[in-house]
């Protein structure tokens, strides 16, 4: 696997994978950017949600939920010093659908956790991580 920026111009930069898909990096004006970007610690956020959302969404197809909506939101809490790391994590949770089983939710989030989302497993070495959700039922 393998990744890399190319600089643009000022603090604007963009992003590339193996994928070949691209995605804009920029900064805070206070920091000379021109806000025209991810910033590269939102984007490890977002690599969480996808990873943890992407096991969990699965392992409740698999076990037959009736998934009609579905959303992770993950809040970071920050050292206020540089490097300014992240400190606390919550990862959240936010189903929808028709008489879906909070213990099968509760499930897939702990296999998800322990087994199978490496973004998760990486962080989690270095930040605790909390996670929380909630089940809407629809019509």
């Amino acid at each position: 696997m393998q990744a890399s920026v190319n600089w643009d111009h000022g603090m604007t930069f963009t992003g590339t994978a193996d994928t070949g898909y691209e995605v804009p990096l920029g900064a805070a004006a206070a920091v000379g950017g021109e806000d025209d970007g991810f910033r590269p610690l939102e984007l490890i956020l977002v690599s969480l949600a996808g990873c943890t959302g992407m096991d969990v969404i699965s392992i409740l197809k698999k076990k037959r939920q009736d998934i009609t909506g579905f959303d992770v939101r993950v809040d970071a809490e920050r050292a206020e010093t540089h490097p300014k790391v992240f400190t606390a994590i919550t990862v959240h949770y936010d189903v929808r659908g028709k008489n879906i089983d909070p213990k099968a939710v509760e499930r897939a989030i702990e296999l998800s956790e322990a087994s199978y989302c490496p973004a998760q497993a990486m962080l989690v070495k270095s930040v605790p991580i909390k996670h929380t959700f909630t089940i809407t039922e629809t019509a």
